[in-house]
């Protein structure tokens, strides 16, 4: 007769649930983020701090999922440290100065009517109300810090700060003004750094060829005796707008020009150039003769008249300067000193004087064209520009033609920049150059490559333009006589703190412009003094954070933009006026370099491997991530209420663990397959949670391990050192990677497979205390709201336990389970777990070919015979008593070496090798009747208890 001996087992009940309830989300994050950190704050030794110095975001708008990736993976390493015994520091900042607020604050237009102080008005409000919202957001994804202590750019202490850095540049000689050659963007009206450039390999210039008439004595020439016409200097440019400033045309001495004749007058051209100009430039039917070739210095002596100077203006020199190549264009350069970098040196080593006839919107000057002012003023010189030069200069154009070329742009307007000379405020790179490269080269790098990269950087650069002509940012502490000369001295710069910290910064531009309060006691009564209207590159702002901390941080992580960005803005600054001050090496707690570690991640890309940007369309938010928009909705067994799809909302977990799985040092692709994976891991993550908490009995404490337990002891043991290796060492995916295959090898198919005989139906024994700490041990850095959520659902025996520590708070090398319990042989094990594996994959294997002819059901329904020859296979086999092979290999029998049945009603086989012993598993029939309570087939007559069942029911159901 049947009975109820369900009933009689330990059937797994647990409340945890299947997918995170949304109401409790906020509590779960408060109390693993915003909580945990007080209590690190106040339990982990304060003489033993890491600190992770933020990168701080910009102000300006929505986060999106890089935003996400960055501060996630920032929080995963402080988590790390937390477990290993370390007080952490993290104080989050912000980026809040710069032209993207302050035009999304006043609009381009309208920034133009307003006074400087209401544009800092409007700027300050639009940053604070963003940093808030970024900071909530960031909240939501369970990152911990210190966000009452946070920063910003824009703080009266900050800029103080970066003001006094500024200060110790200039008494270090750093400082300087100069009018030369920058980076312009007209889109933006303000100077810019290369740092705040993007290229665009699709531009498309208006390029032409242009004749310069050579002027004077040219008879030590050869071949030109009988000539009728003139003699030009051919030169090609893709930028005709620059031609009203051209001031030389060099030539590189070591190279060979031909004279060409053609139609009456002598062009001169590169000798390797010549088969070019000749497809381009002569007509169809025209020919050319070559009078003579001269060595390229001997046209230094030469001079040429530029028509756009004017009528009155002195003829110019050809030059030789190395930069000149025949790869391109005549072999002749067009020089203008005032739009080009190379020009302005060789210019200014001959004493060429500069001109830029463009104003700060990109405007030509009436100063373009002397003899009629009004023909090219006011024309934008990245429009029309070029076409109205070249129709100035007639028929002295050869050519003219489009040309599709790499050409810088504003990052932030993503309109086209022009270098243009003004008279700007300069860091000097060249003199902290060397102690900058010793500094790096203590630093480590994850990766290694990024070394490289901003060693490029660094070795590189000569100056860095930081001024910026902007009202919202941190004001450049300058003076300015009548003259226009600018005065600017430790001494004036002290003065001009000391009313900052009176006044604020804002009245640097709204009190009045002849305030005396600004002017120095020392410049009082020697003329009249005003303030300048410059401001600090962004990028000063931001690499002066450094000073928000009082040690070198531990770590600075970033994306890989950042190397021309904030890592070398942050290591110029400080090795500025750090180096030369008896500073120690960088790895001790004052350092050169403000970082002992460098961490750089790649750039989110969507599911076609295209960059995210807004300019795309294609940005994917954090919370879509977390909300489970980005994936199918969950399939319903019965409709949503209100009949609305439901979204896979696994939370801030689903997101970090995308964050933690992605191998972060190449750009990370976020789209619907990877997140289905992401869902997946979780979703199996919950399930082996729900069963541990609901199969987790106090009695185990007591109960015997046996050598299954001790086996997956060494397993989870193992697991727990690689996670732990992989998340020291920053390879969270390599972490993710040795969990997930744990969980699937040994915790799942093995462990918990085998387990499942002895934790429902006997004495409820087993390893699944050790095994919840551990796993809950891994997950904590990458998804503690999950493991805040699984203690909140942990046993109630538990939960009386006072003396066990939360999984957060625990320290990660803390043992995980008495040693006294251990009383196997561990290197014995260790060396049996390669034999029991094989061999239960090969029974596996053998019970799937069962499976497939349909006579197997459940693996207890089959007994095993394991043929195997002498051998250390043996030997380690026969170690094990026959009740715990079969508890491993979850079969009803196993024999060693017994006979297999010729007359057996079916059997497989599966023939497997341990180092090099050729053994073979064979799957039978069960040799007994099956066990009503534990489905064993181990009962010793059709519908009785076996033994051990028969021993745990006693009385209980008769």
């Amino acid at each position: 007769m049947s009975k109820n001996w369900a009933s009689t087992l330990r059937l797994p009940k647990s409340n945890f649930p299947p997918r995170p309830l949304p109401q409790h989300r906020e509590q779960y994050i408060q109390q693993c983020a915003d909580d945990f950190y007080k209590w690190q704050a106040a339990n982990r030794p304060a003489d033993d701090l890491f600190t992770l110095h933020d990168g701080p975001p910009y102000a300006n708008g929505s986060l999106h999922a890089g935003h996400a990736l960055n501060k996630v993976l920032k929080d995963i390493i402080l988590r790390v440290k937390v477990q290993q015994g370390r007080r952490i520091s993290y104080i989050p900042g912000w980026d809040c100065h710069g032209l993207p607020i302050e035009l999304k604050a006043v609009g381009a237009a309208e920034g133009k009517r307003m006074t400087p102080g209401a544009i800092r008005k409007s700027a300050r409000a639009l940053a604070s109300k963003t940093v808030l919202q970024q900071m909530k957001s960031f909240k939501s994804y369970a990152v911990m810090g210190d966000w009452e202590g946070r920063w910003t750019t824009m703080d009266m202490a900050y800029e103080i700060k970066q003001l006094r850095l500024f200060q110790q540049m200039i008494s270090r000689g750093l400082i300087y003004r100069k009018f030369k050659p920058v980076y312009w963007s007209p889109s933006s009206s303000t100077a810019l750094a290369e740092a705040e450039l993007e290229y665009n390999e699709e531009h498309m210039s208006t390029a032409a060829y242009v004749s310069f008439p050579i002027v004077g004595d040219y008879s030590h020439l050869p071949g030109l005796e009988g000539l009728t016409g003139e003699l030009f200097a051919v030169i090609w440019t893709t930028t005709p707008w620059t031609l009203p400033a051209n001031r030389a045309i060099a030539v590189r001495d070591d190279l060979l020009y031909h004279i060409v004749e053609t139609d009456g007058d002598a062009l001169l051209v590169a000798a390797d150039c010549l088969a070019r100009l000749t497809m381009v430039l002569l007509k169809e039917g025209a020919d050319f003769n070559i009078l003579g070739t001269v060595q390229g210095s001997q046209l230094t002596r030469l001079q040429y008249v530029n028509v756009l100077r004017g009528k009155s203006a002195a003829p110019q020199p050809i030059i030789h300067a190395p930069f000149v190549t025949p790869d391109s264009g005549s072999g002749l350069v067009h020089c203008a000193p005032g739009h080009g970098f190379d020009d302005y040196q060789v210019c200014l080593s001959l004493g060429i004087p500069v001109s830029a006839p463009v104003d700060n919107e990109g405007l030509f000057t009436e100063d373009a064209y002397p003899d009629d002012p009004d023909r090219l003023k006011g024309i934008a010189v990245l429009k029309s520009g070029s076409p109205a030069v070249l129709d100035l200069l007639g028929d002295l154009v050869l050519d003219v033609h489009k040309y599709k070329h790499k050409y810088p742009y504003d990052w932030r307007t993503k309109q086209p920049i022009i270098i243009r000379a003004t008279a700007q405020w300069f860091a000097d790179v060249d003199g902290i150059k060397e102690p900058a490269m010793k500094a790096l080269s203590e630093v480590r790098f994850v990766p290694e490559t990024g070394k490289n990269r901003l060693e490029a950087f660094v070795k590189g650069r000569s100056e860095w333009c930081i001024s910026r002509q902007r009202a919202w940012g941190v004001p450049i502490p300058a003076l300015y006589d009548a003259s226009g000369e600018a005065f600017m001295t430790e001494e004036t710069v002290d003065h001009i703190i000391s009313v900052f910290l009176e006044r604020g910064t804002d009245a640097w531009w709204t009190d009045d412009p002849h305030d005396p309060a600004w002017i120095p006691a020392s410049l009082q009564g020697k003329g009249e003094y005003v303030r300048g209207k410059d401001t600090m590159d962004v990028w000063f702002d931001s690499g002066s954070s450094w000073t928000q901390i009082d040690r070198q941080a531990d770590v600075y992580l970033e994306g890989s933009d950042q190397h021309r960005g904030w890592f070398q803005s942050s290591l110029l600054t400080r090795v500025a006026v750090m180096a030369g001050k008896n500073t120690p090496s960088s790895t001790t707690a004052v350092g050169l370099s403000p970082f002992k570690t460098l961490i750089t991640h790649g750039f989110t890309l969507d599911k076609d491997g295209k960059k995210m940007s807004k300019s795309l369309g294609n940005i994917i938010s954090a919370d879509e991530v977390m909300d489970g928009s980005l994936l199918p909705p969950l399939k319903q067994k019965k409709k949503a209420g209100n009949g609305q799809p439901v979204k896979d909302a696994l939370g801030p977990d689903a997101l970090r663990l995308w964050a933690a799985s992605s191998d972060y040092t190449r750009d990370i692709v976020l789209a619907e397959p990877v997140l289905k994976a992401i869902h997946q891991s979780l979703i199996k993550y919950r399930t082996i949670i729900r069963m541990l908490t609901g199969s987790m009995h106090e009695s185990a404490r007591t109960a015997p391990l046996d050598a299954l337990d001790h086996i997956a002891l060494i397993q989870l043991k193992d697991v727990m050192e690689e996670v732990h290796r992989h998340c020291d060492n920053y390879e969270f995916n390599k972490a993710f990677s040795s969990l997930n295959r744990w969980i699937t090898n040994d915790l799942s198919a093995f462990y918990l497979e085998a387990l499942k005989d002895r934790l429902y139906c006997a004495d409820g024994g087993g390893i699944l205390e050790p095994i919840f700490m551990g796993f809950l041990r891994m997950l904590a850095p990458i998804t503690p709201v999950l493991v805040e959520e699984a203690w909140d659902h942990r046993p109630a025996w538990l939960k009386e336990d006072a003396s066990v520590i939360h999984p957060l708070q625990q320290l990660y090398s803390a043992p995980i389970i008495d040693p006294s319990r251990l009383v196997h042989d561990e290197s014995a094990l260790r060396a049996a777990v390669p034999v029991l594996m094989r061999t239960h994959a090969a029974i596996k294997a053998a019970s799937e070919i069962a499976r497939t002819a349909k006579v197997l059901g459940s693996s207890l329904g089959c007994s095993v015979v394991l043929q195997v020859p002498e051998g250390n296979v043996l030997t380690v086999l026969k170690q094990f008593s026959q009740q715990e092979l079969e508890a491993m290999f979850v079969v009803s029998a196993v024999e060693i070496n017994g006979a297999v049945p010729e007359s057996s009603e079916w059997k497989f086989s599966q023939p497997f090798e341990v180092d090099g012993t050729a053994c073979t598993a064979w799957v039978l029939p069960p040799r007994q009747p099956k066990c009503p309570r534990c489905w064993r087939f181990v009962a010793p007559v059709e519908d009785a208890l076996c033994g051990r069942c028969e021993e745990a029911v006693g009385e209980a159901v008769q």
